[in-house]
């Protein structure tokens, strides 16, 4: 059957904490607050469905968004503007089978109407040369490294550009057209609550 992706709903989250905390030492752990955290305010997390069970998710920010991981921080002082993988996790059974290069596709597809280049890390410790490749057979390139302050893990990061991202902006600048296949951003709930506009660009 075919992979589908879509925003995750808030009865679902338990099921992502518990695939988060089973993919072993290439993913940070994470507790129920966090994952809420991540709920209530990432601009896109999305899960993904195969033969009607939960296979993975994936959750992603801007760089205007206020995540406070010390990896965000990294691209943050260096580039002025990225759309930013914190973290895809793809249930063990499931591996390999496509799950991971559809949550890219659709990850891609958002970030490249809004912003101008995809950034994320992979870990080094205890070699994970299968992430590194899928990675740079996706394009990303190693732009330097970094020691994660709050896990005392080396990570490698990587960015890779957006090439239709300059197109999109001088066509378009703020006001993406109101497509049925255009993908929109999640509303957040902190959003919702904030009664705030739902971005739609982010041209500079």
């Amino acid at each position: 059957m075919s992979i589908v992706v879509r925003d995750v709903r808030e009865h679902e989250l338990d099921s992502v904490l518990a695939l988060n905390n089973a993919a072993g030492p290439a993913i940070l752990p994470l507790d129920a607050a966090r994952l809420r955290h991540f709920f209530d305010t990432a601009e896109y997390f999305r899960v993904a469905e195969r033969d009607g069970t939960l296979a993975g998710f994936l959750i992603g920010m801007g760089a205007r968004s206020e995540h406070d991981s010390s990896n965000f921080r990294w691209f943050l002082e260096r580039y002025p503007d990225f759309f930013y993988i914190d973290r895809i996790v793809v249930a063990s059974r499931r591996r390999g089978g496509g799950v991971g290069r559809a949550f890219y596709a659709d990850a891609q597809s958002y970030a490249e109407l809004r912003y101008p280049q995809l950034a994320c890390e992979v870990f080094l410790e205890g070699g994970n040369d299968p992430a590194l490749l899928f990675h740079g057979s996706f394009g990303f390139r190693e732009v330097g490294q970094h020691v994660m302050e709050e896990a005392s893990v080396r990570a490698a990061m990587l960015m890779k550009p957006l090439c239709s991202y300059p197109w999109v902006c001088d066509t378009y600048g703020e006001a993406l057209p109101e497509a049925t296949w255009l993908t929109r951003p999640r509303v957040p709930v902190a959003r919702v609550q904030a009664d705030a506009p739902r971005p739609t660009g982010t041209c500079p």
